[in-house]
């Protein structure tokens, strides 16, 4: 089968079209054929190096939609509800369990969370096995590319925002990095859940994106200090929370952004993962300071069945064919994409 990999850590030169073993399904999984598998930051994070190891050549790719094409030993037809031909977008977290009973690893050398197309290959390739339990069904109106535009940056979102960061109707929340999948999955939800929404994001093409999205505010970072407007903004009180994707560069704004007993939920680190902190603020105001990745199977479905349904939807920048995969990693490492890549073999 042809694939998207790499077999060495470095920049998007290093992706390259290839012929892969076409994989086999082991028990309890399923072969899918690949119809459409979006790009994530997770994606530029494995082909960088991970601190941990990575099956070698590797496949990314963790979000996956296609067609059940082969089924492991000893299943059967509708066994975990899938057959032959059946339409299923993947649930990236391979193991469940962790959410309910986070493992006590010393390091990231004992990764907490198994992720497909990052410690597992993945979907970008003609074909990727994934386990029955994890697969969902996707209704025939809605496309291959919104189902795997949508996966891992929608159930990520959700459980940033109602998960971790306990978000309740009529409270505040502010999104950085405004363009990214996750965050237009965020500002959409947040907007659903009953929240005021301000955002910040890069660009008055992008402020007018987002604005479009569903955000109440939208600030320009590369115009005005986002912190004080927010400040400025909700009365001198501060939002009830703010969901992170950004990290170093604009980590303090986002303290200082927050109400007395604010929350601050971070799910990764675009601009750079060395973080500092005034510790008068976090105590003085009563701060949380909160991570989250993913989530759970019932987050997955939950949010899933809103996308089926039309209630939110995935921000598509392009569909691109598998064989410009290494233009994509070039696309959205240089801060070019508003929402998702979808590449399609």
């Amino acid at each position: 089968m042809r694939a998207a990999l790499f077999s060495e850590f470095g920049g998007p030169d290093v992706i390259r079209m290839d012929e892969a073993e076409v994989p086999e399904p082991g028990p309890g999984e399923v072969r899918i054929a690949v119809r459409a598998a979006s790009l994530n930051h997770l994606d530029l994070w494995a082909r960088r190096g991970l601190p941990f190891e990575i099956p070698m050549p590797h496949i990314g790719g963790s979000d996956v939609a296609g067609v059940v094409d082969a089924l492991g030993a000893g299943m059967e037809e509708g066994a975990g509800g899938v057959s032959i031909g059946t339409r299923v977008v993947v649930d990236p977290s391979l193991n469940y369990e962790w959410y309910r009973r986070p493992p006590r690893g010393p390091s990231f050398a004992d990764p907490p969370l198994t992720v497909l197309g990052e410690h597992t290959q993945g979907g970008f390739a003609e074909y990727c096995v994934a386990p029955v339990e994890n697969l969902f069904e996707i209704p025939d109106d809605v496309s291959f590319e919104k189902a795997a535009a949508a996966a891992l940056s929608f159930v990520t979102a959700w459980h940033a925002l109602l998960g971790r960061g306990g978000l309740k109707p009529g409270e505040t929340v502010l999104v950085t990095g405004a363009s990214g999948g996750v965050s237009t999955a965020a500002i959409q939800i947040a907007k659903l859940s009953g929240a005021r929404v301000y955002a910040v994001t890069s660009g008055p093409a992008n402020v007018e994106r987002v604005k479009a999205l569903g955000a109440d505010v939208v600030y320009d970072r590369l115009e005005v200090n986002f912190s004080k407007e927010v400040w400025r903004d909700t009365g001198k009180r501060g939002v009830d929370l703010v969901v992170d994707s950004v990290g170093e560069p604009m980590w303090e704004g986002c303290l200082r952004s927050l109400a007395v007993g604010g929350r601050i939920v971070s799910y990764g680190g675009t601009g750079g993962p060395a973080v500092v902190s005034d510790i008068r603020a976090i105590f003085w105001k009563q701060l949380s300071i909160l991570g989250t990745t993913m989530g759970p199977p019932e987050d997955f479905r939950r949010v899933m069945n809103l996308v089926f349904e039309g209630r939110i939807a995935p921000v598509i920048h392009e569909v691109m064919p598998l064989e410009d995969a290494r233009r994509a990693h070039e696309l959205l490492e240089a801060g070019e994409v508003f929402g998702k890549l979808v590449l399609v073999p």
